[in-house]
């Protein structure tokens, strides 16, 4: 991914942070329930932590204890770092590193009322960075989680050998993410929207195995969740078609879908593009016939 594409998943990362999309939408909860967030969990978290951006629930699966350090890679506005604050417990941090300033702040903003009867929590920080250059120590970490962020990353190799630098050795990496299952179309490959919307940038499942083994990890395991990846059609707003017009490839030159035709003053309302041509994209194409929804295990030696 060039710099420039890099800087247009940011800017639309950045649009949705900005919009009014929240887990008290019914649409975005919906996205979060169908890929395995519990009522329990969705209630005990600020609404606006949840954006309807999510392709797995690695806290679910992460074992976090009491007393650990755990990294969330692309925290967005903080949905899993404060679900695994609460499992790390007050002896433990939990650590959000994201690239795009408006979801640092919409974290920030969450973190200041998520703890108990909406007091500031106090055992979460958050970092601005590429996940491919983490602030943070060597072996200062027990575990690493993410959340269908790994597939934007441009370098997935340099990624990997970042998670095994920051672990502890016995850490672990527990990911939920996107893989492919087999190649994709030239429309899909070719899309800026798919990039964005985690499809275009993905690998195959066996070049994740792969890949996290060349890094040193040992017990690598990922697994098809079978989840629906059409679920993402159930946010609220995904239909309000405010892409760039059909044949625009833009700065990063890739060429970008139709996704129809928003007034000026709809195309700076919620989420004026991601979602949107998410669903575009859902429409034209099965991607479940060519990615997956998985969920990655490997430990440190």
């Amino acid at each position: 991914m060039t710099a420039t594409l890099q800087d247009n998943v940011r800017e639309n990362y950045g649009a949705v942070a900005a919009s009014a999309l929240t887990g008290s939408d019914a649409g975005v909860r919906a996205v979060a329930e169908a890929f395995g967030y519990s009522a329990e969990e969705l209630d005990s978290i600020p609404a606006a932590a949840n954006m309807g951006l999510s392709c797995g629930n690695p806290t679910a699966t992460a074992n976090l204890r009491p007393g650990e350090v755990v990294v969330d890679l692309g925290c967005g506005g903080g949905l899993d770092v404060f679900l695994a604050a609460r499992k790390v417990g007050p002896t433990g941090r939990a650590i959000g590193v994201d690239m795009t300033p408006a979801m640092l702040d919409r974290a920030r903003a969450n973190a200041a009322a998520a703890g108990p009867n909406g007091t500031p929590l106090t055992n979460v920080e958050f970092h601005h960075a590429t996940i491919d250059a983490l602030p943070l120590p060597d072996a200062s970490v027990d575990c690493v989680i993410s959340n269908c962020v790994i597939n934007l990353a441009p370098d997935k190799p340099a990624v990997f050998r970042e998670i095994a630098r920051v672990l502890k050795p016995g850490g672990r990496l527990a990911v939920s993410d996107i893989a492919l299952k087999k190649p994709l179309p030239d429309a899909i490959k070719d899309d800026v929207g798919a990039y964005v919307g985690c499809i275009a940038g993905a690998i195959p499942i066996e070049q994740f195995q792969s890949g996290l083994s060349d890094a040193g990890f040992s017990e690598v395991k990922v697994v098809d969740e079978r989840t629906d990846l059409n679920a993402y059609a159930s946010v609220d707003g995904q239909g309000a078609c405010c892409s760039p017009a059909a044949g625009d490839a833009g700065s990063s030159g890739l060429a970008v879908l139709d996704s129809g035709c928003c007034s000026p003053s709809e195309q700076t309302a919620a989420d004026p593009t991601l979602h949107a041509r998410l669903a575009k994209l859902l429409a034209e194409h099965d991607v479940n016939d060519y990615a997956a929804s998985v969920k990655v295990y490997a430990v440190k030696p």
